[in-house]
């Protein structure tokens, strides 16, 4: 079989989102994040990284427009284009994020991910019946190594984010402050870093994912919501001791899907035949398949599918290098069939999804360039 891409950013260069809060910690003095290949920061006594939820790199090339200081950012030297891995979706990015490494080794390997221990999928946005998230994701965090070596850790978002399933797997470590806006989470931000030398906040926000989501990335509404962001943005870069690094990225980029391109498995019988069970998410579909059928399963989908998705077996998804390496904890809650959507087509069963998963626009999760491309914008601190 030929070779199927691999997510990330052929010729950038740069690498996937896994590198970045490492090298950021190693620029404030952590010890024992940096690999070969990483970027070499300048050096900083403190540093804020703010992730804006879809803020995809190709949606950001064509919306900029709406975001005349974020704009200024991407012109700059330090500032590079990343992949987010695969796939492209807020839980496993994430885990990326949070942890220094791919969804291989993390195991947050979808918006729905399947637990071999009790044979079904669970949601790892909302962890609803999830397993104990320490052991389903038992690496250290880059938090909790920042805060070991004496770095005030602080991560600033939604308070139902404090100590959900979600927080404690992927994004552990330091202490969490809620704020509901974003304008609050900017003052809290700045509280913080005038209260302490040597600090890290992670400040996130999530409404622009929500709003390409409803409405789609290429709505009037979704260039409002980066244009309050931007604003906000705007403030925190001016407000910022002259010691402090700011850098901005996201977990995923966006595209619209029109609702006459969705396939329902409630009323594809050849679909989902032979299929135990489904997850992932509507851009990319990882399939548990009963016993022997595996052929069966991945023929009828290349055939139905065709030029519109790349339908593998797991162990060509893991050989193309798609999840990173894969740890023998994780391979088994891999799909045994990934079909991951290179165009605009998507997936969905309604006799599981809610109908609000089914009429959702704007979609993430596969590995083509307006969803896995983010943006790592650096504005370096001043002085160290």
């Amino acid at each position: 079989m030929s070779a199927h891409p691999t997510p990330g950013l052929p010729g950038a260069g740069e690498g996937l989102l896994d590198r970045l809060l490492p090298t950021v910690a190693t620029s404030l003095g952590v010890s024992g994040l940096a690999r070969p290949g990483d970027r070499v920061l300048a050096p900083a006594r403190r540093a804020v990284v703010v992730l804006v939820d879809g803020l995809g790199a190709e949606l950001l090339r064509r919306r900029g427009g709406h975001a005349p200081f974020v704009r200024s950012l991407v012109g700059r030297p330090e500032s590079v284009t990343l992949g987010c891995g695969f796939p492209s979706t807020t839980a496993t990015s994430m885990a990326t994020f949070g942890t220094g490494r791919l969804a291989g080794e993390h195991g947050l390997v979808g918006y729905e991910a399947y637990d071999p221990a009790t044979g079904r999928a669970f949601n790892e946005l909302s962890w609803e019946d999830g397993p104990d998230p320490r052991q389903w994701q038992p690496h250290p965090t880059v938090f909790e190594a920042a805060s070991a070596q004496g770095v005030e850790t602080v991560r600033v978002g939604p308070g139902f984010f404090d100590g959900s399933g979600l927080t404690e797997a992927a994004l552990r470590g330091g202490r969490f402050v809620a704020a509901s806006s974003l304008d609050r989470r900017v003052d809290v931000t700045l509280e913080v870093l005038r209260a302490h030398r040597r600090a890290l906040v992670y400040l996130y926000w999530g409404d622009l994912d929500k709003v390409g989501h409803v409405h789609g990335c290429e709505s009037w509404q979704w260039g409002e919501e980066l244009e309050s962001i931007d604003a906000a943005l705007r403030r925190l870069a001016a407000s910022l001791p002259p010691d402090c690094a700011l850098h901005i990225t996201a977990d995923h980029g966006m595209v619209d899907v029109p609702h006459e391109r969705r396939l329902d498995l409630a009323y594809e019988p050849d679909l989902a035949a032979g299929v135990a069970e489904v997850a992932g998410e509507p851009r990319s579909v990882q399939l548990h398949c009963m016993p022997g059928a595996v052929p069966d399963v991945l023929a009828a989908w290349r055939e139905r599918l065709g030029s519109g998705a790349i339908v593998v077996t797991r162990d060509e998804a893991v050989a193309a290098g798609w999840f990173g390496p894969v740890e023998s904890r994780v391979a088994p809650r891999i799909g045994d069939v990934v079909a991951t959507m290179t165009g605009p087509v998507a997936v969905a069963d309604s006799r599981r999804h809610r109908p609000e998963l089914m009429a959702l626009v704007g979609l993430h999760g596969s590995l083509t360039l307006d969803e896995v491309a983010i943006p790592w914008l650096c504005a370096p601190a001043e002085r160290a």
